[in-house]
């Protein structure tokens, strides 16, 4: 899988000795200019549905467990890999200073209607709900909240990069 972009954010350590590392596929889901994103209150922003990957378990079958938890979406197909972003950002569990996180992204379609979600008990308590938006006003909000917001999280940026980079190469004026 291609390689999109390898990030270090302030305050991580790529080199440290209590390094963790982290695999997880991300979503992109498409209708013409609108993408399927999940919205979290808690940090004002848009981000692409997807999470970690379980020990031993495959890209694909992850991603379609992640999607159906985040969104509902049903009838899953067509999954193809869109790239890899690879970033080192600051951690603070598992005895760990820095995480060097493996986003896998794949393009995919979906039922047009979504079922119910199963998230988790910390996305229900951060705000978290799937929203179809047009994946320029995603991309503005996001800036946005770069720019002006205090209680951003550490995935804006990456989340940002991978809209301006889908906008790019897979919407079609």
């Amino acid at each position: 899988m291609r390689l999109l972009n390898n990030a270090v954010h302030l305050n991580a350590n790529p080199q440290s000795e209590s390094l963790s590392h982290r695999r997880a596929t991300r979503a992109i889901v498409l209708d013409g200019e609108n993408i399927l994103l999940l919205y979290t209150e808690r940090y004002h922003d848009y981000s692409l549905p997807g999470g970690g990957l379980d020990d031993g378990e495959d890209m694909i079958e992850g991603l379609i467990r992640e999607l159906q938890e985040e969104t509902g979406a049903r009838d899953i197909t067509n999954i193809e890999p869109f790239g890899c972003y690879s970033e080192y950002r600051p951690w603070y569990k598992d005895d760990s200073d820095t995480i060097h996180m493996e986003s896998f992204c794949f393009t995919c379609d979906i039922h047009s209607e979504l079922g119910d979600t199963a998230l988790e008990e910390h996305e229900v308590n951060n705000g978290m709900r799937p929203v179809w938006m047009n994946i320029f006003d995603a991309i503005k909000h996001n800036e946005y909240t770069i720019a002006n917001s205090d209680k951003q999280g550490l995935s804006v940026i990456r989340e940002t990069f991978l809209l301006k980079l889908i906008a790019k190469e897979l919407i079609t004026a």
